[in-house]
Formats: structure tokens, sequence, C-alpha cells
């Protein structure tokens, strides 16, 4: 099966200026191999493309060190979507999480990459690179980047709660 490359020509809730999506992308050693090549690949498709690093695969570096200024980015509106990488994908996606108006989640298969989006507004697609093989990896960011949100109510409310627990404080248990 062909895959097809979709052009990030559609907008998003909050789109950029141009209305070229802008990506951002980070990996720490676990994940360099296939951000480099998924950043070459976005670049390819006409996307605007923040390498947030890291720059060198390097076994001591750290997923924090790369995702949270990424997930930073997002959160500023400075990147309309994030695509994250660590060895499993999970590091990446907790560290992502912590940054209030992130919506970061494992994706490994193509119906939650667009649900995702479409139902939960996630904005962050994180993916493990000793886990998932660069033209499934390609294929899962080309639906993450052409999925949209739905913007129905029932989503909108369900955000919102998701929302007040970025502001809440800490519930002391019963």
């Amino acid at each position: 099966m062909a895959v097809e490359i979709i052009t990030p020509m559609t907008t998003l809730h909050q789109p950029s200026e141009t209305n070229r999506l802008r990506i951002g992308v980070a990996a720490d050693h676990g994940g360099f191999e296939l951000k480099q090549f998924l950043e070459g690949r976005l670049r390819e498709a006409g996307y605007d493309v923040n390498d947030f690093g890291g720059h060198r695969s390097h076994p001591d570096d750290d997923y924090p060190d790369f995702v949270v200024p990424l997930a930073h980015a997002i959160a500023r509106g400075e990147v309309d979507r994030g695509v994250a990488a660590c060895g499993s994908g999970v590091g990446a996606c907790v560290a992502a999480n912590k940054v209030a108006g992130v919506r970061a989640c494992l994706i490994h298969e193509s119906f939650s990459a667009h649900q995702g989006v479409e139902d939960d507004d996630l904005n962050m697609i994180c993916l493990g690179g000793l886990v998932v093989g660069h033209a499934v990896a390609w294929e899962l960011v080309q639906t993450f980047l052409a999925a949209r949100f739905s913007g129905l109510e029932r989503h909108r409310r369900r955000l919102a709660k998701v929302g007040e627990l970025e502001t809440a404080l800490p519930q002391e248990s019963p």
C-alpha cells in the first residue's frame, strides 16, 4: 500500500499566521534516529520544522532536556504540534504532559493518531524510537497532522475539565 503524503494546507483551531503548520520535534538518544528521519520527511512535505534537539545521539542525554522545551513551545503557541521520541515514547509523554496546555499521547497505531486529535485536541505525538519503525512512524505522524479537533460540545466540556486539573491544587486523600 502506498503512503500518501499529506500536505499542511488545512488550518488548526490555532493556526500559524502563514497557514503552514509549525511542527516541533525533539528526542533523546533512544529516539534520535527516528527524529532525524521524521524531521527530513516533514521538511520534504513542506512543514515548517523547529528541532528542539538532541542534535546528536549521546547515551547520557535525558529526554526532559529536549521534550520539555518543545512542550513549552506548544503551550506558548510557537509551534502548532509536536513530535517527540525517546526509546519507548513513554518518558517523552510523561514529561510533556507536565506542561499545562500540552496534550501528549504515546501513539503506536493509526486510530489513536487521528482520534486523539479529533476528540481530545492532542497536540503532541510521542513515539518509541526503539519500538516503531520509520515507515509506520511516518504514517502515524501524517495521520496525526492531518487530523483536526472536532470542536463538539462534549469534547470541549471534557477538555475544560482536564484544563481545570492543570490549575487545581492536589486534593488530600479521604
